[in-house]
């Protein structure tokens, strides 16, 4: 039977950890640790995120303070808003929730927040230390995957590693954190060539590519560890795991594996931010 790799259960231990932590914060400088998150616009999605966000933030016993800009909010006006933040000797944390409204130039915004703020790991500078193994805040999604993997002593080193996506936050990061841990890594993407052929070599399986039970149960090798990123509607992630888990050594489900981990990480660097400040 292969392992499951159960996300749920470790975010509750990462939390219980956090309590503690957040706790000497409190007691040392008199202060409440506070993460404060950007909603612009009301998608359904991010709203339920945010909230979700807010309420680990209750849990391990901080702050969110949410900001919610509306759906017609330009660029300057976001620009200016993470000024107001990054100058916020009370916040610890700063999350702008993606995907933002067409007008606005992402990039733009995530590269604003100041590196010591940046608990989500979105800003380039941030993303260029961390694929150098230097000391960095990582995008939550792809540390959730390397610390399940590390939680459940699933060998990295030497084994060969497919991410399937590329974006900024999850594909290409995800690549970059397995490639310091000497795996063996191919990206692949919408324009990889025989698909299936390359995934099937995979002894860890990384699926990041937003497409409901888009990786077949004949895409995975015996033995394969099948790590899905993915969420979409229906509660089904990107891979096909009635079909596909059977023939793996572990997998995370869908819902309850990476998930709840990415919001455990998210809190851990809003921690660890608010310990350097004391």
């Amino acid at each position: 039977m292969p392992l499951i790799i159960d996300g749920k259960a470790y975010s509750l231990h990462v939390e219980n950890e956090l309590k503690q932590r957040v706790a000497v914060i409190k007691e040392k400088s008199g202060k409440t640790p506070v993460l404060a998150t950007i909603l612009v616009g009301a998608d359904p999605a991010s709203v339920t995120y945010v909230r979700m966000k807010g309420n680990a933030c209750e849990r391990v016993g901080m702050s969110s303070q949410k900001i919610e800009m509306s759906e017609n909010t330009t660029t300057d006006e976001l620009l200016l808003k993470i000024k107001e933040l990054n100058e916020n000797d009370d916040v610890c944390g700063i999350l702008l929730q993606h995907p933002v409204p067409k007008q606005i130039d992402e990039h733009a915004c995530f590269n604003a927040i100041c590196l010591k703020k940046d608990v989500d790991g979105v800003n380039t500078a941030g993303f260029g230390l961390m694929s150098m193994g230097l000391p960095a805040y990582k995008s939550a999604t792809p540390l959730a995957i390397m610390s399940l993997l590390s939680h459940y002593n699933i060998e990295i080193e030497g084994k060969e590693a497919v991410v399937i996506g590329r974006s900024a936050i999850l594909g290409k990061p995800a690549a970059a954190l397995l490639l310091n841990e000497n795996a063996t890594v191919t990206v692949a993407h919408s324009k990889t060539k025989n698909l299936p052929e390359v995934v099937r070599r995979a002894d860890i399986v990384i699926a990041a590519v937003g497409k409901p039970l888009f990786v077949k149960s004949d895409w995975v090798k015996q033995g394969a560890v099948l790590i899905d990123a993915g969420y979409n509607k229906g509660n089904v992630g990107d891979i096909d795991l009635i079909n596909a888990a059977s023939k793996s050594s572990a997998y995370t489900p869908v819902p309850g594996g990476v998930g709840p981990v990415t919001i455990a990480m998210l809190m851990k660097q809003t921690v660890e931010a608010a310990e350097k400040l004391l």
